[in-house]
């Protein structure tokens, strides 16, 4: 079953006065919030600061479907991911988007890896995690003759997905179920007006300011999450986290890629090391790496304002060196640099590592809130079960009201 076309517009006169929810952020987890508040019968306004929806985080990731390895059990990263990939790949069959369980080869190239790849294992399997098959280095050798290692991890419930095709139909479900998308349209501020926030939009070129009331903000704001949540009026400054952003470059292979499965090192500080994934088309791609950002070399903390996602190419004698400790025949100058991300992380280099915040009301005290802080990798993987977490939040409150 297909879903129909989504549209866009800007939020303009005749627009709802007053809503039931106000989603702030049209990527993947905005929209599927989006989605799922709407089909449960909430009135759903989609603000969008950029000119299309998915344009941001969502737009620029390796598309990867994971399965549930690297996070610890019990978090939210771990919980969220294995049951997001099972709803995506539900989805994914239902409404015909391209996707493909490829399986992934988690390997370790130096013998001092293998007990560390092995602790990964343990920890996936405690995650939920089915499938997963520990190979020698001829095992290895044998399904990727190119591949380098002393012994890998395989998962064959990983794979890829067609990110744009997936928000596409998220959107389309949403407006279906009677949700607005306003593109050009960043959130100025809001404060509290009863029993709801009255939200300050400011809409197109010119900077035109709309009010809006609604029940609930959800802010999916991805970069910009901590800017929104620091323009609600009384919302404590004690409840959002500082923001870390770590810029990913790919770059992209010439030719055909000789592997059919995705291809991970051990994880580094602050990431998952220089991979290798496949398009849909089976055209490989290697990234991202890590480069610490303060928010002033990213851009300023503040919604709107512009980022530096320049690729810079004299990186790729170090990505090729990377990618030779797994795959020493990469060909010279194979590499051609792609485009870049930056990930909103809630640890810096060298810290400890953080979950996903999903923060509802009873983490923050500040009623008709609900606050995704540090959704970075899975959160594609994840959207789905992100949005299943804020509607028991949204739904789970206005039925206490009853």
């Amino acid at each position: 079953m297909s879903a129909p076309e989504p549209s866009e517009s800007l939020l303009t006169s005749p627009s709802p006065d007053r809503v039931d929810a106000l989603v702030v952020g049209a990527g993947v987890v905005g929209l599927a919030c989006a989605r799922a508040l709407a089909q449960a019968g909430l009135e759903v306004v989609i603000v969008e600061r950029e000119t299309q929806f998915g344009s941001g985080v969502s737009a620029r990731n390796s598309e990867v479907v994971h399965a549930g390895l690297y996070n610890p059990p019990g978090s939210l990263k771990s919980r969220l991911c294995v049951r997001g990939a099972r709803l995506l790949a539900d989805y994914c069959a239902q409404r015909g988007i391209a996707h493909r369980r490829c399986g992934k080869l988690l390997v370790a190239t130096r013998e001092a890896d293998v007990g560390a790849l092995e602790s990964l294992a343990a920890r996936a399997r405690d995650n939920g995690v089915e499938g997963l098959q520990h190979l020698t280095r001829a095992q290895t050798v044998a399904l990727e003759p190119q591949l380098i290692c002393q012994a890998a991890l395989l998962s064959p419930g990983s794979g890829i997905v067609d990110s744009h095709g997936l928000m596409t139909s998220l959107l389309a479900d949403a407006q279906a179920a009677g949700a607005l998308l306003a593109v050009t349209s960043g959130v100025a501020g809001a404060a509290r007006d009863g029993d709801a926030w009255c939200v300050r939009t400011r809409t197109g070129d010119d900077g035109d300011e709309f009010e809006l009331e609604a029940r609930w903000v959800i802010n999916a704001a991805g970069l910009d999450a901590q800017a929104v949540a620091a323009s609600i009026d009384g919302f404590p400054a004690a409840s959002i986290p500082q923001r870390h952003l770590a810029k990913g470059h790919y770059f992209s292979l010439a030719g055909r890629s000789p592997f059919s499965r995705l291809i991970y090192p051990m994880p580094v500080d602050g990431g998952l090391g220089v991979h290798l994934t496949l398009d849909l088309g089976g055209q490989a791609k290697f990234g991202p790496d890590v480069e610490w950002l303060t928010d002033d070399a990213a851009g300023p903390s503040v919604p709107g304002q512009a980022l530096d996602y320049r690729v810079d190419a004299t990186r790729a004698a170090a990505f090729a060196a990377e990618i030779r400790r797994y795959w020493p025949g990469l060909p010279e100058a194979a590499l051609a640099p792609a485009y870049s991300g930056i990930r909103p992380k809630l640890s810096g280099a060298s810290m400890p590592w953080a979950d996903f915040r999903i923060d509802g009301p009873t983490q923050h005290g500040c009623a008709g809130v609900v606050q995704l802080f540090g959704i970075e990798s899975p959160g594609l993987t994840s959207a789905m079960a992100i949005a299943e977490e804020v509607a028991a939040i949204v739904l789970g409150a206005s039925s206490a009201r009853v």
